[in-house]
C-alpha cells in the first residue's frame, strides 16, 4: 500500500523491493537455503492511470529482482529469480466526483498491467470512492479484465512492448530511480530500520501532500475535479446497503462455536502459543494448532499483543 498512501512509482517499487531484501536476509539468518523458499515469494503493487510509467516499473522491477536474486544471495533456480506480482487496479486514483469516469480510468489501469506482465489482477469498483462494491459496480470490473483478456489480445504475447525505444528508455530510467531509492534505504540501515525511525513514512507524506497540492495547482489534471468539470447535478451511484444482520448473526455464530468448543483445549493451546512467543520459536505450529482449537481470531491476537505489544508509527515527520 505504499503507493495509495502517496509514493511515487519508483519509491513504490524501491520500497516493495526493499522490504523483500529484508524478508529474505531474515529467513537466511535463520538458516534457510535460498531456493528453499524463494519461489514461493510474490509480490503486492498498486497500478494508477499513469499507462507508460506503470509498464515501465513493473518491467524494472523483474530486472532488478532477477539480478538481486542471482548476484547478491546466489540463487540458481530460475524460480527463485522470478517476480511474480500481484496487483490493485484503482485505489486513490478514483474520484467521487463523475464516478463513472472511474471506469475509463480502471480500463486504463487494468491494460497496463496486462502489457506490464504481472500475473494477477484485482481491478476495483468505480464506485470505491463511496463505499465496498455492489454487485453491479463488481460486474463492471470483472467485465474490464475479461474484455481486456479476451477481446483485445494483448494477453496472447509476453512483453508485447519490449524493443519499443520509449519503453526501453522508460524503463531504463525506472530502474535508475528505483536503484537509488534502495541505495539510500541500505545506506541508512536497511528497510526495518527506516520503518522504526519513520524515515519510510516520512517521505510518502511528503509526496503525498506533493500530490494534493499538485492537483489543487492545477498543475496535475484530473478530469472532473480539476479540469473538464460537469456544470450538471451529480451523477447517481447506487451505494452498498450492508445488511443490518449480518453483525448480529456473526455474534450468534461465534457465540455457538464458544458454546461447544472444548475450553480446556482452547486454554491449553493458547498456553502453547504464550510459551512460544516468549521465545525465538516459528510460531505458525502453535497458531495452527490455537486454529484447531478454535481459539478466536481476537484470543490468539490478544496472546500475541500481551507479548509484543502494539506498533505504533512514528510521528515525528
Amino acid at each position: 500500500h505504499f503507493r495509495d498512501a502517496g509514493a511515487t512509482p519508483a519509491e513504490e517499487a524501491a520500497y516493495t523491493l526493499a522490504d523483500g531484501v529484508a524478508y529474505v536476509e531474515a529467513c537466511r539468518a535463520r538458516g534457510l537455503a535460498i531456493d528453499a523458499f524463494a519461489p514461493r515469494l510474490s509480490w503486492f503493487f498498486y497500478t494508477y492511470v499513469n499507462f507508460f510509467e506503470e509498464i515501465a516499473k513493473y518491467r524494472a522491477c523483474r530486472r532488478l529482482w532477477a539480478r538481486l536474486m542471482h548476484e547478491r544471495f546466489g540463487a540458481a533456480n530460475p524460480e527463485s529469480q522470478r517476480l511474480r506480482i500481484a496487483v490493485v487496479c484503482g485505489g486513490h486514483s478514483l474520484t467521487k466526483q463523475e464516478p463513472l469516469n472511474n471506469i475509463a480510468r480502471l480500463t486504463i489501469e487494468t491494460m497496463a498491467v496486462a502489457l506490464g506482465g504481472v500475473q494477477s489482477v484485482f481491478t476495483a469498483a468505480y464506485d470505491e470512492a463511496f463505499a465496498i462494491p455492489t454487485e453491479e459496480s463488481a460486474r463492471t470490473s470483472l467485465r474490464i479484465q475479461q474484455i481486456i483478456a479476451y477481446e483485445s489480445d494483448v494477453a496472447q504475447t509476453a512483453d508485447p512492448l519490449a524493443g519499443s525505444y520509449f519503453v526501453e528508455a522508460l524503463t531504463n530510467e525506472m530502474e535508475a530511480k528505483i536503484t537509488a531509492v534502495m541505495d539510500e534505504i541500505a545506506r541508512r540501515g536497511g528497510m526495518v530500520e527506516c520503518l522504526k525511525r519513520g524515515w519510510v513514512q516520512q517521505q510518502i507524506s511528503r509526496r503525498a501532500y506533493e500530490w494534493e497540492q499538485r492537483v489543487a495547482r492545477g498543475e496535475q489534471k484530473i478530469v472532473g475535479v480539476n479540469c473538464f468539470r460537469s456544470t450538471e447535478e451529480p451523477q447517481d451511484v447506487a451505494i452498498y446497503q450492508l445488511d443490518s444482520r449480518l453483525e448480529a448473526d456473526q455474534v450468534e455464530r461465534l457465540k455457538a462455536v464458544r458454546g461447544r468448543r472444548d475450553a480446556s483445549a482452547v486454554d491449553a493451546a493458547l498456553a502453547e502459543l504464550r510459551q512460544a512467543a516468549e521465545g525465538t520459536e516459528n510460531l505458525m505450529g502453535p497458531i495452527r494448532r490455537a486454529v484447531r482449537a478454535y481459539a478466536t481470531t481476537g484470543e490468539i491476537m490478544g496472546v500475541l499483543r500481551a507479548r509484543f505489544g502494539e506498533y505504533r508509527p512514528p510521528t515525528d515527520f
